[in-house]
């Protein structure tokens, strides 16, 4: 039975004190006022924030091919093959550029484009990490993971329209005009992109609007795998867990037969762009 190593990125919010003989983590890099950064190694989710608050130059970055080689190569000195799944490929050419590298390596690592982010990828991580001690073979754990790539969810409730008007996703007039009625956008991520859903005036509300959209998707599109007990909602945010720790008890009410799974900060590549105290659901099929 083949060796095999499963490699993510740090968008998947699995930290890299969490990393064992068969899992390893890549860091993501950002540029912050023109100098580099590394998740987690000279970039902690404090320091990002404070960077964030004092209007920093922030963007977001992909690892080099060397960082990327490197840590494939450095996994492949104890594993037969690697698995590799980064973050989506519709929010970071990194995926694309995984698979033009791979090609180099005569088979022995397969990437994964399975189009998640945050909580939601790092089921999938883990799910890989169960089928790789299972048996399951490198090409068997890719058609899975892309196969069920599109059985999760993540609705993300805005604090402020300040990032979203900088990144130019909406216009300085439509923030203006938000910022003075208090507008709290709520954004989807499903599959490829971050798109809007809904609007709410409060936090309050958008909580609601993002427990009933879930309530909607349990009860129609994963109906199925809600019944069979295949679904886990996880709670995100950006730098507030203290009101998601308090969501995650509005959710248990809420949702009292379904498993509620990690309280975590989402992926600073998406927190780049929404801001400081957002609160996010995820939900997300997990069988394996």
């Amino acid at each position: 039975m083949s060796k095999i190593a499963i490699i993510t990125d740090s968008n998947s919010g699995i930290k890299l004190t969490e990393q064992n003989e068969d899992l390893y983590v890549l860091p993501m890099p950002f540029i912050i006022n023109g100098e580099e950064y590394s998740e987690e190694i000279s970039l902690t989710q404090q320091k990002f924030y404070e960077k964030l608050a004092q209007n920093a130059d922030i963007s977001t970055s992909q690892p080099s091919p060397f960082q990327v080689r490197e840590i494939w190569e450095n996994a492949l000195k104890t594993h037969d093959e690697v698995v590799y799944i980064p973050m989506s490929s519709g929010l970071s050419e990194a995926c694309h550029n995984a698979i033009e590298y791979a090609k180099d390596y005569n088979g022995k690592v397969t990437v994964v484009d399975n189009q998640r982010i945050s909580v939601t990828l790092k089921h999938s991580v883990y799910e890989a990490l169960n089928m790789a001690r299972d048996g399951y073979s490198a090409q068997e754990i890719k058609e899975y993971l892309e196969a069920t790539k599109l059985d999760s969810s993540i609705y993300i409730t805005v604090n402020t329209l300040k990032y979203l008007k900088k990144g130019g996703r909406i216009t300085p007039a439509v923030a203006l005009i938000g910022t003075l009625l208090n507008i709290k956008p709520i954004l989807q991520i499903h599959g490829e992109k971050l798109d809007s859903f809904a609007k709410a005036l409060n936090m309050g509300q958008a909580k609601v609007k993002m427990i009933n959209a879930i309530d909607k998707d349990l009860n129609s599109v994963f109906k199925k795998y809600y019944d069979d007990g295949e679904m886990v909602i996880d709670i995100a945010h950006t730098d507030n867990e203290e009101e998601a720790q308090k969501f995650k008890l509005e959710l248990q009410k809420h949702f009292p037969k379904l498993k509620i799974g990690y309280v975590d900060p989402l992926s600073l590549s998406v927190s780049c762009h929404i801001g400081p105290k957002a609160l996010a659901i995820a939900f997300t099929r997990v069988i394996k």
